[in-house]
């Protein structure tokens, strides 16, 4: 019976050269001279701390990481920016969160599109992907352009399609 996998993935390498590239051009950046500006990447928890001398900078370092994460292939919705930069003395911090692997609300959320949809396909979540599978890969194709057009705030990736 076919299959396939909806997933939501960064990859690390991709993530950390994202960061690398964001950090060299600031420092090339005539508008960053001679200013505090420090990115880095917590790989572990998939976290981004960025901080700077003002709020200005921030947001102009957070649109040149989105920017470059994009090149690399990272969809700009990995990023949750919902938390506002705090002041911590002279200097403005940010952490930005990486969104990877589905929680179990947003898997909730793409099974119950499925479900709602009509298709004649079986939609069931394990761990952090949802596993779809029909009689005819025709019916999984439309799932995938379902998932596409909706508007889920989330990057999806569809992997192991099968027979």
């Amino acid at each position: 019976m076919p299959s396939f996998d909806i997933v939501s993935k960064v990859d690390a390498q991709l993530l950390d050269n994202a960061v690398n590239v964001t950090r060299k051009e600031i420092t090339n950046r005539f508008d960053f001279k001679d200013s505090h500006v420090v990115i880095d990447l917590d790989k572990k928890e998939y976290k981004i701390k960025i901080e700077a001398s003002d709020d200005m900078k921030i947001r102009q370092l957070i649109d040149v990481l989105i920017s470059r994460a994009n090149k690399q292939g990272i969809s700009p919705e990995a990023f949750d920016l919902s938390k506002e930069p705090y002041t911590s003395g002279k200097v403005v911090k940010s952490e930005v969160p990486v969104r990877n692997g589905l929680k179990q609300e947003d898997a909730k959320k793409i099974v119950k599109l499925i479900k709602d949809s009509g298709l004649k396909v079986q939609a069931s979540i394990n761990d952090d992907l949802v596993r779809v599978t029909s009689k005819k890969i025709d019916d999984l194709q439309e799932v995938i352009q379902l998932c596409r057009n909706a508007d889920l705030g989330l990057p999806l990736q569809y992997e192991n399609m099968r027979n």
